[in-house]
């Protein structure tokens, strides 16, 4: 059987189900259009979305790190996450928050979470949505949860993130955060509202508002897909307001790719060129701004 053919209309489609408007119904029903049939449209769902078999690049059991689900004080309550850092550390490691998508804390972001250790740092995964008991197994449930959630309290929650982890012992106290999609922006929203966080790296996320922008500390790096149409909207006048407030920030714009580039458990989704050299990029920075 020949691989099914994805178009930009299919990706496009996906991307207004998973954060818009379209529900599981109405997104099946525009997916058969576009497929020509019920059945390639079945065919074809499941590598639009992220397939959690594909998680983990690096294993939970990698002897090279050391991982642990921890439970550590919110703004109003504890907060759940993962914890894990080299195993070989011998002295204090920067800090880095990997906040997760729209899916909540799931395998995909915990297995970011070790990569990011690897490179040598201390890093912590929050599960956002532990006011609520944490993520769920159901990805639909996790956005419906996900989309409800008080923005403002959320945003106090991540700010006792930095908190946290600046005051960690395996920590040098400087903490850095990185996002992706509903985490891109919570990074952003997260540097407007912490004048601990050192460095915030943001991965297709919303931009915060023109006039918060003063108020970032952190030097700042984001990354866009070229045809991420909607949230790419924001990015001159977020660029305009960083530049007129004269803050440490670098934009880079992925000429080709879609939304979700670096996810690579989406197979439509997923560019391995953009995702590496963003990643490299990213480290990079961190360790640099971290330093």
């Amino acid at each position: 059987m020949n691989e099914p053919v994805i178009t930009q209309a299919m990706i496009d489609a996906y991307d207004e189900y998973t954060h818009l408007t379209l529900d599981r119904r109405r997104f099946m029903e525009t997916l058969t259009a576009l497929a020509g049939s019920a059945a390639a449209a079945a065919a074809i769902a499941p590598m639009l979305a992220a397939n959690s078999a594909k998680a983990e690049m690096i294993a939970d059991t990698d002897q090279r790190i050391k991982g642990e689900d921890i439970t550590y004080p919110g703004a109003d309550g504890d907060m759940k996450g993962y914890l894990v850092r080299p195993a070989d550390a011998s002295g204090k490691l920067p800090a880095v928050i990997v906040i997760h998508e729209n899916r909540g804390l799931n395998p995909h972001i915990r297995d970011v979470a070790r990569r990011m250790a690897l490179e040598g740092f201390v890093a912590l995964a929050p599960d956002f949505l532990s006011p609520d008991g944490g993520t769920p197994s159901d990805e639909d449930k996790a956005r419906e949860m996900i989309s409800a959630l008080d923005a403002g309290a959320t945003n106090e929650n991540a700010v006792a993130t930095v908190t946290f982890l600046k005051g960690h012992e395996g920590s040098t106290g400087n903490v850095g955060a990185i996002g992706f999609c509903w985490g891109g922006g919570l990074v952003n929203r997260l540097a407007v509202s912490s004048p601990d966080l050192k460095a915030g790296v943001a991965y297709y996320g919303a931009q915060p508002k023109a006039e918060d922008v003063p108020k970032i500390k952190a030097a700042m790096l984001m990354h866009y897909a070229g045809l991420d149409e909607r949230i790419n909207a924001g990015i001159e006048d977020y660029r305009k307001a960083l530049t007129a407030s004269g803050k440490d920030f670098t934009i880079y714009v992925y000429d080709g790719v879609n939304h979700a580039f670096n996810n690579d458990t989406s197979a439509a989704r997923y560019d391995k060129a953009a995702a590496d050299l963003a990643w490299s990029r990213t480290v990079e920075f961190l360790k640099a701004k971290l330093a």
